[in-house]
This record gives C-alpha cells, structure tokens and sequence, in this order.
C-alpha cells in the first residue's frame, strides 16, 4: 500500500497578524510559520519526508484562507514522482479564498520520472476581492543525467471555477506531443504562472501585470519560448518552455517580483528556502 497524507491548512487574521492552524496525519506537514517580510505575510514551507510519490501513493492539501489573510505556500526542494509498478500517485490542492485574501502557491518544481504513473490536481476557489499567484512548473525526466522520460504518463489539472479548467495528459510516449513544435518542441521543461482575482481585474491593472510580464520576458534568453495572455478578466497567464528548470524557475521568480509589486505595492521577499 502506498503512503497516504492529508495536510489541512487555516489561515485567518490575527490583529495584524495572519496565522495558519495546520492539522496533519500521514507524510505531509508544515515545517515552520516565518515572517521575513511582516506580520500580515504568513510563510509556509511545506515538507513531505518520503522525498518522493510513488504509485499508490495519495498526497492531499486542503488550504482555507479567511477574510484578509495572506499565506505564502513554498517547497524545500522538488516534488518528485517516481516509476510506479502499475498504480497511479495522486497528488491534490484544494484551496479556497474569502474576500480579500491573498494566496501564493510557489512550490519548487515537479519532477516526473521514466515510468512514473501520475496526476497532479489544482483546483483554487476565490471569493470577490480574492487574488492569488501561484506557478507550477513540471520537468519530463532528468536530461542533465541521460533520463529521457520515454515511457509513463503524467495528468495535470488546474482550475479556477467557471473561469479557467486545463487538463492535459502528457505520455513519455507520444514523440508527436513532445517534439513538435506545435507541442512542446523538444524542451522537457514547461511551467504555468497564473495572477487570478476572484472578481474582475480593472484593464489598467490587468494590462500592468501583463506589461509587466512580457518585459521580464523580453529580456530573458528564454523570451522566444515564453509568452503573458490574459483570456479571462479574472485572470492573466505566463507560459514557458524550457530545456532546464533553472532558467525557467528565474524567469518566473522575475516576473512574481514585479506582479507582487505592481498589484499589492510588496517586494518581492523570496522565501530563503530557495537560496539553500
């Protein structure tokens, strides 16, 4: 039987102060509540000891967020899913917002390994006056060290109710999706950021975000492979492939920096898990 965690995550306001009341059973757990930047911020370094999703294996995060709390939801290191014998991993977010909360989901990449049976769901709920950041960067195989993901099969699912549903299968098998160029064109690395509101954004700040995300793009070596659309009011999309998940991960963190500026008027703190 594989591993089964449940990590369920509360935030609410405290005075100036958001905090988070985590219950847990199974390999899942908060490592520790920090404020770096200030008392309103809550980060949030998530941790699972295992190191690594397998077959039968079931990982889940229920996320609550009251009225005008802000978490920051990070990873110490890559989500891994190994080669599986027959049994697909799940791993799932639930995450629901009240009015005037503030999410951001940025955990390190997700790693899929040759063989590895997998499926990944996302599904955020945003009250009015809800808005969020959040990115999920997916790397097929590890080309720095000759494995090619040739074989297994990968789901991933991320919605925002009524606004926005993506759900795609990628098969290590199907060269056509891989390699073309109206697929993924060869690169292993793709990675999804997304700036979602729970009512509609006003075009002046709507167009700031995206201004503001194809001219970190523009300057970046991975500018001809990287793109902002916003296809709904609600929300604005960054799109990026790549050959390696270092350049894509700074492409992202540049652009987080200047939509957390441009729309909350905070720097962009970086969680010092990242530099370790």
């Amino acid at each position: 039987m594989g591993w089964h965690g449940r990590l369920d995550l509360r935030y609410r306001r405290d005075g100036d102060r958001s905090v988070v009341h985590d219950r847990h059973s199974g390999p899942l757990r908060v490592l520790a509540s920090l404020y770096p930047e200030a008392p309103g911020v809550c980060h949030n370094v998530l941790v699972h000891p295992p190191g690594g999703i397998v077959g039968g294996d079931v990982l889940a995060i229920d996320a609550e967020l009251a009225a005008h709390s802000h978490a920051l939801i990070t990873t110490p290191g890559a989500t891994r899913f190994y080669r599986s014998a027959g049994e697909t991993a799940l791993q799932t977010l639930d995450a629901r917002l009240a009015d005037g909360a503030r999410l951001e989901w940025l955990p390190l990449e997700t790693i899929c390994h040759r063989g590895a049976l997998a499926e990944n769901r996302m599904r955020f709920e945003l009250a009015p006056g809800a808005e969020a950041i959040g990115w999920d960067v997916l790397a097929l195989g590890l080309p720095a060290s000759g494995e090619a993901f040739d074989g297994g099969r990968f789901t991933q699912h991320i919605e925002l109710p009524g606004i926005w549903l993506e759900r795609g299968t990628i098969d290590g098998s199907d060269s056509l999706l891989l390699d073309s160029p109206l697929g993924w064109a060869g690169q292993r690395v793709m990675a999804t950021m997304w700036f979602a509101a729970g009512s509609a954004l006003a075009e002046p700040r709507r167009d700031a975000l995206l201004d503001a995300a194809r001219e970190v793009c523009a300057g970046h070596p991975l500018q001809r492979s990287a793109g902002s659309t916003s296809p709904h009011a609600e929300l604005v999309l960054l799109r990026v492939l790549a050959p390696r998940v270092e350049p894509a991960m700074a492409l992202l963190v540049a652009v987080w920096r200047r939509w957390r500026e441009a729309a909350w008027g905070l720097c962009g703190c970086a969680p010092r898990v990242w530099q370790t």
